[in-house]
């Protein structure tokens, strides 16, 4: 494979911003003028990474490379800091990190690279963090993607929200208490992007929404306490949605590893190619 790094200044975010490139390598038997001067569009897998990464996460800590040659696939990881990709216009100069994204990295990649722009050809997956970045985007623009992977993350059911909740101490909850005052308040948060159940609720009838993977190791208690009612909320809505428990496995790249192969499965990629010595 051929792995990039692409330094570039970016408009929503007020500052230079990297990002991670996996593309498919030339196969040994083609001519090399032929291969590179042919324009080839190629799958993407839009890969997002968890609280405390960046865009190397993916690349050092599983063998993502791998199986994205097996799937001849192009995979790009952006830096989201601790974002939740989620705009903050009020953090510094502005870091919008969701209009980036949707605006500003992904005409770039689709305009720039041997890439599919096409929704069929585009998918979104992500850990923790990422996972949720994944599901958000995806749900609030169902003509982009056809798929999406959220891993390690579920939707919340924020009428289960106590204000008591909020004041916990831990990073989870500070997080959303502050992503709760970017917002405007509670109301304004639950009527945003951010309220991925409530996008579901809404566009779950219309059947615009891309099938949705939602894996998570069996030992990892937190999320599992989201994903149990969003797995039963999701069957009586009738949601194209697969879950994926896998026993002992915790929040840790062990189970991550396994679940993006799951993912690329998942979005129908099929192996095209095998690992090159």
């Amino acid at each position: 494979m051929a792995l990039l790094t692409m330094n570039t200044e970016s408009k929503y975010l007020r500052a230079n911003q990297a990002f991670s490139m996996i593309l498919p390598d030339m196969p040994r038997e083609c001519d090399p003028t032929d291969f590179y001067s042919e324009h080839r569009a190629l799958p993407v897998v839009w890969l997002l990474h968890g609280t405390f990464g960046d865009h190397t996460d993916w690349v050092r800590r599983t063998n993502v490379e791998r199986y994205a040659a097996k799937k001849r696939v192009a995979v790009v990881m952006p830096s989201g800091m601790n974002t939740s990709y989620s705009n903050w216009s009020r953090a510094m100069l502005g870091y919008d990190m969701y209009d980036h994204v949707l605006h500003e990295l992904m005409p770039l990649v689709h305009n720039w690279f041997p890439v599919s722009d096409r929704r069929e050809d585009n998918f979104i997956a992500g850990l923790s963090m990422g996972g949720r970045g994944a599901l958000k985007f995806a749900v609030n623009n169902p003509e982009r993607f056809a798929a999406a992977a959220a891993l390690s993350a579920s939707p919340r059911d924020f009428a289960t929200l106590t204000p008591e909740y909020l004041v916990e101490s831990g990073p989870v909850a500070e997080r959303f208490a502050r992503a709760i005052e970017n917002a405007g308040g509670l109301d304004a948060y639950l009527a945003s992007e951010e309220n991925t159940w409530r996008v579901i609720d809404e566009r779950a009838a219309s059947g615009t929404l891309p099938r949705l993977l939602f894996a998570c190791g069996g030992d990892d208690a937190y999320v599992m306490d989201d994903l149990r009612p969003f797995q039963d909320h999701a069957r009586q809505l009738g949601l194209d949605a697969e879950f994926q428990i896998r026993d002992g496995f915790d929040h840790e790249w062990d189970f991550w590893d396994l679940a993006i192969q799951d993912a690329l499965d998942f979005f129908g990629l099929p192996d095209v190619a095998e690992d090159r010595v």
